[in-house]
C-alpha cells in the first residue's frame, strides 16, 4: 500500500493503483432491481431482514403464502445489495447472503445489483461508512428517529467516489480477510462463553442439589450452604476502616480501581489509596447491583463497590461464581436497583466444603475467562484495525 495526498484519492492505496477516485450521482451506478413473485397460498417463502449496525441480511423465518397478507414481493438472488428503508439510518444495509438466496422482500426494501461500474460487495462496504450514513440520514424525513422513513429517489441524487472496478475488487478482498480473522475470533469467543454457562450449570448443584453434576476427581461429599456473614467480613469499598485484618492505606504504585462492572470489567483508573487483596465484590446500586466478581491481587475499590473479605480462604473464584449466580435474585427493585450490605450478608450460598475443591474449581474459570478475554481484546483489537482502514482507504 502507498500513503496518497491527493484528496481525490484515498489516504491509503494498494500499490499499481493511480488516478482519481471518479465522483458520480449514485443513480448512474446503482442498478436497482425488482423480481415480482407471484405468492402461492400452499407454498412456504423464506422472510429477511436486516440487522442494524451493518451486522448483515438474516433470515426471520418462513411464512405459508396465504399468512402474508401483502402480496407485492420480489425475490432475492446471493449476493444482492438490500436496504431497509424504515431502518436504513440505523444501519440496516446488507448484501444476500448464498443461504438467503430466493428468499423474498417487500417493498419496504430497495434491491439493487452490481453492474460494470459498482460491486455489490463495494457499496455494501460503502454503505457501512460514515459519509454515506449522513448521506442516508439526510434522505430521511420525519420526526421520530426510529420512525424516519428513506426517501431512495433523494439519495440517488447524492454522490459518491469510486475507483474502478478492478481497485474495488483489491479492496473487497482485503476486507473480506479482515472480516474472516473477525469472524473466527469472534467464534471462538462465543464458544467459549457458551462452554463457561454450561460449566457453570454442570460444576454447581442446581435447585434442590447438594452435589454438581460434574466434579473434579478426588473430590467427594455433599457441598455445604453457608450464609455470606458467616464466611466474609462484608464491607465497603472506600469506607472501610483500618483494622487488623482489614487493608490500611498503602503508598507506592498505583493499583487499579474498579466500579461498576460495564466496561473493562469495571475498570476505572489506577489509584493510590484504600487496597485490597484477593476479595470478592459486587456492585451495590444501580443498573448492574448484585454483580458479582472475583478481583485477584491487591486493588483499590470505590463505595459503589462492596468488598467481601475472608482469611481464610473464602474470597476465591469458585465461590464468587456461586454467588454471582444467586445475588441478583436478592437486588431490590424499589427506586434505584440495589444490593446493599445487609441484604448480601444474610445470603446462603452453596460451597464445596473444602478449600481445595474451591480453588480447584477456581483455577478452572480463571483459566476460562483468560481465554475469553484474550480472544476478546484480539477481536476488538482487529475491529479497529478495520475501522481505521476503511477510514484510510475511501474518499
Amino acid at each position: 500500500m502507498a500513503e496518497q495526498t491527493n484528496s481525490k484519492v484515498p489516504q491509503i492505496r494498494f500499490n499499481g493503483f493511480e488516478g482519481d477516485w471518479e465522483e458520480k450521482p449514485i443513480a448512474e451506478i446503482l442498478s436497482e432491481t425488482k423480481r415480482p413473485i407471484v405468492l402461492r397460498d400452499d407454498q412456504r417463502y423464506e422472510l429477511i431482514t436486516i440487522k442494524r449496525r451493518n451486522e448483515g441480511v438474516v433470515s426471520r423465518g418462513y411464512l405459508w403464502g396465504r399468512e402474508i397478507l401483502v402480496k407485492n414481493y420480489s425475490q432475492l438472488e446471493a449476493g444482492d445489495f438490500v436496504i431497509s428503508k424504515r431502518q436504513v439510518v440505523h444501519g440496516a444495509t446488507g448484501i444476500v447472503p448464498p443461504g438467503l438466496d430466493k428468499a423474498i422482500v417487500s417493498n419496504e426494501y430497495l434491491v439493487a445489483v452490481g453492474n460494470s461500474k459498482i460491486t455489490t460487495e463495494f457499496l455494501t462496504i460503502l454503505a457501512s461508512l460514515r459519509e454515506m450514513r449522513k448521506k442516508f440520514f439526510l434522505s430521511s424525513y420525519g420526526v421520530v428517529i426510529e420512525k424516519l422513513f428513506f426517501d431512495a429517489e433523494d439519495w440517488k441524487k447524492r454522490t459518491v467516489k469510486i475507483p474502478m472496478p478492478s481497485e474495488q475488487s483489491k479492496i473487497c478482498s482485503f476486507v473480506k480477510g479482515l472480516d474472516r480473522l473477525i469472524g473466527l475470533h469472534q467464534r471462538k469467543h462465543d464458544k467459549l462463553v457458551t462452554l463457561k454457562k454450561a460449566m457453570l450449570q454442570k460444576m454447581f448443584p442446581q435447585p434442590g442439589a447438594t452435589t454438581p453434576e460434574i466434579r473434579f476427581k478426588g473430590f467427594l461429599g455433599e457441598w455445604v450452604e453457608e450464609k455470606i456473614q458467616d464466611l466474609f467480613q462484608v464491607t465497603r469499598g472506600n469506607v472501610l476502616a483500618a483494622t487488623k485484618t482489614s487493608p490500611k492505606r498503602t503508598k507506592g504504585a498505583p493499583y487499579p480501581v474498579y466500579s461498576s462492572q460495564t466496561k473493562n470489567n469495571g475498570l476505572m483508573g489506577f489509584y493510590k489509596s484504600y487496597l485490597f487483596e484477593d476479595a470478592i465484590t459486587w456492585t451495590t446500586d444501580g443498573a448492574n447491583a448484585g454483580t458479582v466478581c472475583y478481583r485477584e491481587g491487591k486493588f483499590y475499590s470505590t463505595n459503589v463497590n462492596g468488598v467481601l473479605l475472608s482469611d481464610r480462604g473464602y474470597a476465591n473464584r469458585a465461590v464468587a461464581e456461586t454467588l454471582n449466580q444467586e445475588a441478583w435474585k436478592h437486588v431490590s427493585h424499589v427506586g434505584n436497583p440495589k444490593l446493599m450490605n445487609n441484604v448480601m450478608s444474610q445470603i446462603k450460598i452453596f460451597i464445596p466444603h473444602t478449600i481445595e475443591e474451591q480453588q480447584k474449581i477456581g483455577t478452572y474459570f480463571r483459566t476460562l475467562d483468560e481465554l475469553i478475554s484474550k480472544h476478546a481484546i484480539q477481536l476488538q483489537k482487529l475491529k479497529q484495525i478495520k475501522s481505521a482502514c476503511l477510514e484510510k482507504m475511501f474518499v
